[in-house]
């Protein structure tokens, strides 16, 4: 009877893990997604046709998209009357990706005087200022949301940059969501007609850090060390991925940690400690599958040492190096091959500083370790950003809650292990 009881249990079990859902995957096809809608053709067409915005979104894991339907954008001279070059195309299809999930209550929820939202054009580092975002403004008589740039902005046909949101067409919560508008953004100081060449690679990283007014300090030291010539001459190939502090985590360095009087070979093996030697977008890190990264310095100073490990954490994509965690709190630049972002400490390697956690002291605050996450509090409205906008590093509504969920499944799941274990083990007797 005990037998037969326990190979009941067993076999219930077994039956339970079999059935119990996966967590729920993030990804998705954006262009096949927008293929379910044949008023969306054209627009859709244009992403399918400028394979790098494809690939862009394809990384991302939260935006709501702007489309244009097609009786719109074809009285939309801008793109359609003019042979535009592929990279001003792509960058106008990018102008309209928002890097935040936005449902419909969320937009009619937004202020008179506007929310200003980043797009997926700010991120490349080719819009002058704030001007890679949009303004999304509701009218609280009749409850119209717009959505026009920071400035204003007239294009070559003399109409203003502005569009209105029509509809909603298709929401994931909390992934994705598909507005119609009714005209297409550019924009602003956008020339449709620019040559199709741009500067050629090799970017200028001492002046891209400098242009981000909170990176002076780490400006400053990778001029002086010489280590910034390597870094731009490893733009080809791979890329690289480059992870900046900004000025005050230098200020909150504890006086134990002193860089400047480290030796020059050590300092620029530090220096080199921050920078990973591929591209890595935002989207990638956030999802990356091998937590453990190797540096330019573990190409410097050998196999399994000076490696990163990269998790996202309470929302933000976090950097452990053992002794200190950092978090990217905003995106600098990103177009491959290179990505610069900053982040909120100096990462400090343990085999130049010891094993023990770096703990620092921030003024009218409490103590600081480096191994605990980062700030839970972190929001785009709290966390620091370039041209200070609010960062879209935070995770999307509800995303906590999965986490939570899916913690609960993983131990249902042990539970039901372990009673199969006893119950073979109970039959194994009998």
């Amino acid at each position: 009877m005990a037998s037969h009881f326990t190979l009941t249990i067993l076999i219930y079990s077994l039956f339970l893990l079999s059935s119990s859902s996966p967590s729920p995957v993030l990804g998705f096809n954006i262009t096949s997604l927008l293929s379910n809608f044949p008023d969306l053709s054209q627009f859709t067409s244009l992403i399918s046709s400028t394979s790098s915005v494809a690939a862009d979104l394809s990384r991302l894991s939260s935006l709501t998209i702007l489309a244009v339907p097609n009786d719109l954008l074809s009285s939309s001279s801008d793109l359609t009357r003019h042979r535009i070059s592929p990279t001003s195309l792509a960058d106008v299809l990018r102008y309209h990706v928002l890097l935040e999930f936005f449902s419909w209550s969320d937009l009619r929820s937004f202020p008179a005087s506007g929310k200003l939202v980043t797009t997926l054009f700010q991120t490349t580092g080719r819009a002058t200022d704030n001007f890679g975002s949009v303004n999304i403004t509701r009218d609280p008589i009749n409850g119209v949301v717009s959505v026009h740039s920071p400035a204003p902005y007239s294009s070559s046909s003399g109409s203003i940059s502005n569009a209105t949101v029509l509809s909603l067409i298709k929401t994931l919560p909390y992934n994705v969501s598909i507005f119609a508008v009714n005209s297409v953004l550019i924009p602003f100081g956008f020339d449709l007609m620019a040559s199709e060449t741009r500067p050629p690679p090799g970017l200028n990283i001492t002046k891209a850090l400098i242009d981000g007014h909170n990176f002076n300090v780490a400006a400053s030291m990778l001029s002086a060390s010489g280590v910034v010539q390597e870094f731009e001459a490893d733009e080809g190939g791979a890329g690289i991925t480059m992870f900046v502090p900004v000025d005050e985590a230098f200020a909150s360095l504890p006086p134990s940690v002193s860089l400047q009087s480290l030796p020059a070979d050590k300092k620029a093996v530090v220096l080199k400690f921050h920078v990973l030697h591929s591209y890595y977008p935002l989207g990638s890190l956030e999802s990356i599958v091998n937590p453990v990264q190797p540096t330019l310095a573990t190409e410097a100073m050998g196999a399994s040492s000076f490696t990163l490990n990269i998790s996202r954490v309470n929302g933000s994509v976090a950097i452990n190096t053992g002794i200190v965690q950092a978090s990217v709190t905003q995106t600098v630049f990103d177009q491959n091959p290179v990505a610069i972002f900053g982040v909120s400490k100096v990462l400090l390697p343990g085999e130049v500083f010891g094993k023990n956690p770096i703990v620092t002291t921030i003024p009218g605050g409490p103590l600081q370790g480096g191994a605990p996450p980062p700030d839970s509090s972190m929001s785009p409205e709290s966390s620091p950003s370039l041209n200070g906008q609010p960062s879209h590093l935070s995770s999307p509504p509800g995303f906590r809650e999965e986490i939570r969920s899916a913690a609960v499944l993983c131990g249902y799941q042990s539970l039901l292990i372990v009673l199969c274990c006893i119950g073979l083990y109970l039959v194994v007797q009998d």
